[in-house]
């Protein structure tokens, strides 16, 4: 089984505290912009670019990082269900892997917080990001099991649920988070998902009475 990060595992309120600090506007305003975007169906890191028109955010968040203001992601940023969880999977022997579009930087982090998993990895690392068939492409290889018996567990639609049906995975969309709560009841959602949860636990549940 592999998990997605951002509102998967970790919620993403620091990511963009951070950054309205760092841009120096009201984080409720860049909050906004974030739900505004994903309504819209566009990349999130749109919202930044609505702020800051022609902001080079590669170049930004290595000035956050010069600056000592750069990425934080500890077990306070992971939501309650998931050390259960994943702890629960791998004493039902599944492969538990983490593989999510986050940086390099946000790989070693994760890897600090010693979560009950077999692989933590990024898209940063693999030089390929969500949703590209690449991405997948490398996440069967590390799953260590054929596509059909790997399930890939996600709130986006379009990053995580879509592009892993299409690459063969199995699929859980997670009813958590901004995109997770906006297509919980889209058609294409339902059809598209395996299994649609509320909580990582229930995907231990399942497991464990099948």
């Amino acid at each position: 089984m592999v998990f997605d990060v951002g509102e998967t595992l970790a919620r993403d309120d620091r990511y963009w505290t951070l950054w309205a600090d760092w841009l120096d506007v009201p984080r409720h305003t860049l909050s906004a912009l974030v739900g505004a975007v994903v309504a819209d169906g566009r990349d999130n890191a749109d919202a930044l670019r609505l702020l800051r028109p022609g902001i080079d955010i590669g170049a930004e968040y290595a000035a956050r990082e010069a600056a000592g203001r750069g990425e934080r992601l500890d077990a306070t940023d992971l939501y309650p269900d998931v050390r259960p969880a994943l702890a629960g999977l791998r004493a039902l022997g599944v492969r538990v892997v983490v593989a999510g579009n986050q940086t390099r930087r946000a790989g070693d982090l994760l890897r600090a917080m010693d979560l009950p998993a077999d692989l933590v990895v990024t898209s940063g690392e693999w030089g390929v990001a969500k949703p590209a068939p690449a991405f997948f492409e490398k996440v069967v290889d590390v799953a260590d099991a054929a596509p059909h018996e790997t399930v890939y567990v996600g709130d986006h639609p379009a990053n995580d649920v879509f592009p892993a049906r299409a690459a063969g995975l199995r699929t859980a969309h997670l009813r958590r988070g901004p995109w997770g709560h906006l297509w919980a009841n889209d058609p294409a959602v339902v059809t598209a998902a395996d299994w649609r949860v509320d909580s990582l636990v229930d995907l231990v549940d399942l497991l464990d009475e099948s």
